[in-house]
């Protein structure tokens, strides 16, 4: 089933948030190869709730701790 659009009218942080994370999650379901230096870069962007995806892959490092203290989610 293909992603839905965002919605006109939805701002940007929210489509972030939700359509951004389901995207990780997606990718990581699907076995797609990311380096430790992206998945850093979600962890950056969308702080705690990517961490959680990533741990849930067993694609976590000690490397990402504190990344997201100053994240947006």
């Amino acid at each position: 089933m293909p992603a839905a659009k965002p919605e006109p009218g939805v701002s940007r942080q929210h489509r972030i948030s939700e359509q951004g994370l389901q995207r990780l999650e997606n990718q990581l379901t699907r076995g797609a190869r990311m380096s430790d230096e992206v998945l850093a870069q979600w962890i950056r962007r969308y702080g705690a709730a990517a961490r959680e995806i990533i741990r849930r892959h067993n694609r976590d490092q000690a490397s990402f701790d504190g990344l997201y203290d100053d994240a947006q989610p």
